[in-house]
């Protein structure tokens, strides 16, 4: 019975950590297989509010087609103001369709992501859903004197108390959600990063050709990670043998094409895309997070963020302790020391020559290193935290299983 209670609860635990993995969902591919709805899931994307759905454990989205966004385009608001709109189509709670057409007494006010910013006076965040003639179901603003503009058209895809897809027939209207929106405050990026003691890679960016860039990319979200300046100083060696293309590579491979707050980044693991990513050329980076450090692998050198010089969406900068170097541009093996030394080798045994010397097997001259040396890091190449979470992940596998088949022999 011991052996029973023991097993039972860790193999329950690795069926909840498994099970739990596989709940959760994707907007944007939810959406992408409905054509119809492209343009609607394209501002879902670029304001980000797909992130912000994803991320959470009980949602509703009120998608409109193609044509209603249409509508709402023609008005040429502003990305900010369109993702204010946009906000207001998502409820903090789940409105399935049965949930819709059986509401007590006909009617429900409920929040949205709107109201959850802050960034809607008063109450101008809700939503008013209500039973109307007809079967109908109808959406209307709280700040918009009960008008509805909208009505229920049907259902996209449902799991229960988790998310709701919804094709309503046009936007939404609010008054406050429609208001200009003022953008991100208005920041020089080579300006701030000198004020932040962060200029040597400041002026790395201007004399390449490359601010250009990264300014380009604040309005739709941008991550850059900046390395001190006495860390910059240090690497300067090597960044003056690179021909000029790649070193617009390694300055872009600091910048991240999407906004990421230093919370997001300490509550996530795994690959992001940077600026350099272009076709085959990966350029990517591991994040990796302990407790309050958040570090980025590269595979050739791991950085720690050592502070934020501003964060505020969609613009968040941070400082590096050291200089990403993508394994594209640089050895992996030349990156760090190793941990402990290999073991030694065998002694070779001594032999005699035909003149009776004793040789030692050491003709004094060292071999040469292979051409592959001189060779940036394939994509492939194994690194010592890479290949301990495949090895993890499968062991974890291999132990589930294991106890699932253990406990099923167990209580037959």
């Amino acid at each position: 019975m011991q052996r029973l209670s023991a097993a039972l609860p860790l193999s329950l635990f690795l069926l909840l950590f498994f099970s739990a993995a596989a709940n959760g969902f994707n907007i944007t591919r939810i959406l992408a297989k409905h054509p119809e709805f492209s343009t609607f899931n394209h501002y879902l994307t670029i304001t980000h509010l797909a992130g912000e759905i994803n991320r959470r454990m009980t949602i509703t989205v009120c998608a409109v087609d193609n044509a209603g966004m249409s509508d709402l385009l023609d008005k040429h608001y502003s990305l900010f103001t369109v993702k204010n709109i946009l906000s207001l189509h998502v409820f903090a709670d789940y409105f399935g369709s049965r949930k819709l057409h059986q509401m007590n007494h006909g009617t429900t006010l409920t929040a949205t992501i709107y109201q959850a910013t802050g960034e809607a006076p008063g109450t101008a965040g809700y939503v008013n859903i209500t039973s109307l003639k007809g079967g109908k179901v109808g959406f209307a603003a709280e700040d918009n004197d009960g008008h509805f503009t909208s009505t229920y058209v049907k259902s996209l895809l449902e799991e229960p108390y988790k998310i709701a897809v919804l094709q309503i027939s046009h936007a939404i209207i609010s008054p406050s959600a429609e208001a200009p929106a003022a953008g991100p405050t208005d920041v020089n990026l080579t300006t701030l990063m000198t004020k932040q003691g962060c200029k040597n890679f400041a002026d790395l960016l201007k004399a390449a050709g490359a601010e250009e860039t990264f300014t380009s990319n604040v309005q739709t979200g941008l991550t850059v990670f900046c390395p001190e300046d006495k860390v910059v100083e240090d690497f300067m060696p090597k960044y003056k043998n690179l021909t000029k293309a790649k070193k617009l590579s390694l300055l872009y491979y600091h910048g991240v094409p999407i906004y990421h707050s230093l919370a997001m980044l300490k509550s996530s693991n795994g690959l992001v895309n940077t600026l350099a990513t272009e076709g085959s050329n990966k350029y990517d980076i591991t994040v990796k997070n302990d407790g309050e450090t958040v570090s980025l692998d590269t595979k050739v050198v791991t950085a720690t963020i050592t502070g934020t010089m501003y964060d505020e969406e969609p613009l968040a900068l941070f400082k590096l302790d050291k200089v990403l170097q993508p394994r594209q541009l640089f050895k992996a093996a030349a990156a760090e020391a190793p941990d402990e030394a290999p073991a030694p080798k065998g002694a070779k045994k001594k032999k005699k020559s035909k003149s009776g010397a004793v040789d030692d097997g050491d003709d004094g001259d060292a071999p040469e290193p292979s051409s592959d040396d001189d060779e940036p890091a394939d994509d492939t190449a194994s690194d010592k935290n890479g290949g301990s979470v495949v090895i993890v992940g499968g062991w974890v596998l291999r132990v589930f299983l294991a106890l699932c088949v253990g406990s099923f022999v167990i209580i037959s």
